[in-house]
């Protein structure tokens, strides 16, 4: 029995000496920081990751005030306190997937812009800081930076790299890899490429937006039914006599039990519901 707990004893402190004194391996850009790959995807590169979750202390700090003051029922304001606290990040969340959808829909056209411009002779520079000017209106901002960033530098890996940084996009990571491949080993097949991927781009974002508009009554079914009972508290909010049996232990067990069925719910119907998410494996 004693040297088993002395083994413990041992085992603990070497525990408690690794801990401090051996180095951790570095983490990956994903899990070092998720929320900032997320205001990347969604085009806010000057807003950091600390800024956006104090933004969601503050609107939760604000609610909850507000809400206790309406209601005098804190479970209530704690649960609305909650919802505010998220919203900035669901706001993020949606710009990052209509900035995505927007993107799919006009890489094609980009793509043929390039092409054209390989055609007519020009570099893969002048093409890509050509795309400024006669590229699609969504994209003009990344490449304009592009081209100053050439411009400045000369250096068009580097310049590539920051460009995808700025787009942190997948269909733009395939696009701007192939171009540096083309760029290191001679492209003469850069032109056939280039239409063959424009073709593959229409046709997945053809499939895509079908296949997304069947999805649409499945996933505003499942927000007005998860929208529908909060509504309904909202209302009785300014009814004191009514939510204040919300006050009770009874009530505020209620309140968790809702909440938590809402956010099951919803989270199972959108995984059935949901289409395969295209990830950035060339970043």
């Amino acid at each position: 029995m004693g040297a088993v707990l002395g083994l413990g004893i041992g085992v603990g402190l070497l525990l408690c000496w690794s801990a401090f004194a051996v180095p951790r391996a570095p983490r990956g850009p994903r899990e070092r920081d998720r929320t900032g790959a997320l205001l990347a995807r969604a085009g806010l590169h000057g807003v950091s990751s600390t800024s956006l979750w104090l933004l969601c202390g503050a609107c939760a700090m604000v609610v909850l005030l507000l809400a206790e003051i309406v209601t005098r029922t804190p479970p209530v304001a704690v649960v609305f306190a909650a919802m505010a606290g998220y919203l900035p990040v669901a706001i993020v969340s949606g710009r990052a997937r209509r900035r995505q959808r927007e993107f799919a829909e006009v890489w094609p056209e980009a793509v043929d812009n390039l092409a054209s411009a390989v055609r007519a002779g020009l570099s893969l520079p002048e093409a890509l800081s050509g795309l400024a000017i006669r590229g699609p209106e969504a994209l003009r901002e990344p490449f304009a930076q592009f081209a100053v960033d050439y411009q400045v530098s000369g250096r068009f890996g580097e310049c590539l790299d920051r460009l995808k940084d700025r787009l942190a996009d997948p269909v733009g990571d395939r696009v701007v890899e192939g171009l540096r491949i083309a760029r290191e080993v001679g492209g003469g097949e850069l032109g056939r490429l280039l239409r063959n991927l424009s073709a593959y781009l229409r046709a997945d974002a053809r499939t895509r937006a079908e296949l997304e508009s069947r999805q649409a009554w499945a996933v505003n079914g499942a927000r007005l039914a998860v929208a529908a009972p909060w509504l309904v508290l909202l209302f009785l909010s300014f009814q004191p006599d009514v939510i204040q049996r919300y006050s009770s232990p009874g009530g505020a067990i209620v309140l968790a039990g809702g909440a938590a069925a809402c956010l099951v719910a919803y989270r199972v119907m959108l995984r059935i519901g949901r289409l395969p998410i295209e990830r950035r494996i060339l970043r």
